[in-house]
């Protein structure tokens, strides 16, 4: 009988490894960091072979002792946009990784700038140098020789997930899922494959495209390298973001998360049809599951809860982020104060590079206190104008969102995030939420799980907020924090 899931969750800074017992519960871990590179100005990059060897120590770490036969499958959470490019013989990464901060795409996005409709139309993205297209096209501009040799087949290009299961299966499966697909700028909406017209305008070969692009939730292939010789199925892969709405349990259109980290991931499943956004944010598939495809609506946030460390690291106002919440509680209001966390532009629904960051509302009795009741009211402000244009994309309100990442843990944020919605938010109480998505969704596809419902460790309680906040205040604030964005962008 199969009673455990595996599964790998690779981000930006670490990989980490669990194991999930048959009630969904993580009861190993495993993390190990990898290292950042910065060869340039507005470059980043990652080893793909360091985070390879890491994720197969993980691996073989959490699995130490344990009956395979007992293992149902492995799953995997992953950074999305960064893009990896590696020799399809061998498997070994050809450069190090371009990484989704990275922005050496920049000029191919100006001299595309007359397409952009185009590219929005398709893909649901507005053209950037964030995703893996415009990435791609600046590595094979300034290295001919690897654009040769992609357009002979000799080299894959791929997303984190799919260079991990290209490895995994023992080089034999250029795959990835639907989610991560749909963030690559080159994977076209309405027909769910790559767009023969955008990989030309990038001037990508197509022979360097993963031959797959499968559902969320299939078997892709059984592991059969040399580094992990345990043949278990692969299963239940998403970009990390996904994953979190999958693991809070947003399977239905109308259903919004939030994802709380050093940025925010607000998304909401808009059904099984997308919508392009008409007020700044992304359309993306979610996930594919039971033989269905979810779309979604996402806004991301470059600076939530980097706020904070700002404020630590910076400022010297704090000594510990986790001070914040008690700090900004001894004061009922920032008596008119606003910060804009602008540090390098505003994100969505804004996507304004040049917008700076700003304190403004000051006066002669503003406090330590008031600011840092501001950092933490911005946060919620900028989720709460994501949720604003979602609801004008969507044509309905949002009465709910759920919560996820360590700075739910601060009460009186949340709390602000009710009241400036205003909406029910629901804090889950189980960390990990990528790598329990995309856990939950390979124990259900290899039925170590009956179904999601069924997820014991699904079923503990979560703290709810709800808005108490008269009206009259939240419209207050709500209009003296877009003065502030509109003073930060002038």
């Amino acid at each position: 009988m199969k009673k455990y899931i595996v599964t790998i969750d690779q981000s930006t800074s670490a990989s980490k490894v669990f194991l999930l017992d048959e009630k969904g519960e993580i009861i190993r871990r495993f993390s190990k960091p990898h290292q950042q590179f910065y060869p340039a100005p507005g470059y980043v990059e990652h080893d793909a072979e360091e985070i390879y060897q890491n994720v197969v120590e993980g691996v073989s770490a959490v699995l130490t002792g344990i009956d395979l036969r007992e293992v149902g499958g492995i799953a995997i959470s992953n950074q999305r946009e960064t893009t990896v490019f590696w020799d399809r013989k061998s498997g070994k990464p050809v450069c190090h990784a371009v990484v989704w901060q990275d922005v050496r795409g920049e000029k191919i996005v100006q001299e595309l700038s007359e397409q952009k409709k185009q590219v929005l139309q398709k893909t649901g993205l507005a053209l950037s140098a964030y995703y893996p297209a415009a990435k791609a096209a600046a590595v094979f501009r300034e290295a001919p020789d690897l654009w040769e040799r992609a357009r002979g087949g000799e080299i894959c290009l791929g997303t984190v997930d799919s260079y991990l299961i290209y490895r995994l299966s023992g080089c034999k499966l250029h795959a990835t899922d639907v989610s991560n697909a749909s963030r690559t700028q080159l994977f076209n909406l309405s027909s769910l494959k790559w767009d023969d017209e955008l990989l030309s305008l990038f001037n990508i070969p197509v022979e360097v495209m993963a031959k797959q692009i499968l559902h969320s939730d299939a078997i892709f292939t059984t592991v059969t390298c040399k580094e992990i010789p345990f043949d278990i199925p692969i299963a239940g892969v998403m970009g990390d973001s996904h994953a979190a709405l999958f693991g809070n349990g947003c399977h239905i259109s109308g259903a919004a998360k939030a994802t709380y980290g050093t940025g925010s991931s607000v998304m909401l499943n808009v059904g099984s049809n997308p919508i392009l956004s008409s007020n700044g944010l992304s359309a993306s598939v979610g996930f594919g599951f039971k033989g269905n495809i979810c779309f979604v609506l996402e806004g991301n946030i470059t600076c939530s809860g980097d706020t904070l460390v700002w404020l630590r690291d910076e400022l010297k106002l704090i000594d510990d982020v986790k001070d914040v919440e008690k700090i900004a509680a001894t004061v009922q209001d920032t008596q008119g104060v606003c910060l804009v966390p602008a540090f390098s532009g505003l994100g969505a629904p804004y996507f304004d590079g040049n917008a700076r960051a700003l304190i403004c509302g000051i006066n002669r009795s503003t406090t330590k206190e008031h600011i840092l009741r501001a950092a933490l009211e911005s946060i919620a402000h900028q989720n709460a104008d994501c949720l604003d244009a979602m609801k004008k994309d969507f044509g309905r309100d949002i009465d709910q969102i759920y919560a996820d990442g360590a700075p739910t843990a601060n009460k009186l944020l949340m709390q602000m995030q009710a009241d400036f919605v205003p909406c029910e938010v629901i804090c889950s109480q189980s960390s990990e939420l990528s790598a329990l998505g995309a856990g939950y969704m390979a124990g259900i596809t290899t039925e170590v799980y009956a179904s999601f419902e069924e997820i014991e460790h699904r079923k503990q309680k979560n703290k709810k907020y709800i808005p108490i906040l008269p009206e009259i205040n939240r419209k207050q604030l709500r209009d003296d924090w877009k003065g502030a964005v509109s003073k930060a962008r002038y």
